[in-house]
């Protein structure tokens, strides 16, 4: 099961990750946060640098650009996150390949 990312979602991630779970269903997700709650695995851009360069955008209007003059950027980091014990309790087997490409592996 795929969930794309919403406010929503995002406030009962924990639900929707147990109830994937119960259901036995393999899910993977666009944040890391719900591979944290329990998802099987997420791939998607890194928040933190979203924000880190969201924080350079906010500098350079209160610095007196035009926001309508400054470029339109796309996520340049994305991150696949593997839950382990996710993986096991569902009894999904990851192909080792799949870890060596992982940047984190919740265990």
């Amino acid at each position: 099961m795929m969930v794309t990312s919403d406010a929503t979602f995002f406030g009962h991630r924990q639900r929707i990750a147990d109830l994937a779970l119960e259901s036995r269903l393999a899910t993977i997700f666009s944040l890391r946060d719900y591979a944290e709650a329990g998802g099987l695995m997420s791939y998607g851009e890194d928040l933190a640098d979203f924000f880190h360069r969201a924080a350079t955008f906010v500098d350079k209007i209160f610095k007196g650009a035009n926001p309508g003059d400054l470029p339109m950027e796309q996520p340049t980091l994305f991150k696949l996150v593997i839950n382990r014990k996710t993986a096991d309790a569902l009894g999904v087997t990851i192909p080792p390949q799949l870890y060596i490409f992982a940047d984190e592996v919740i265990e």
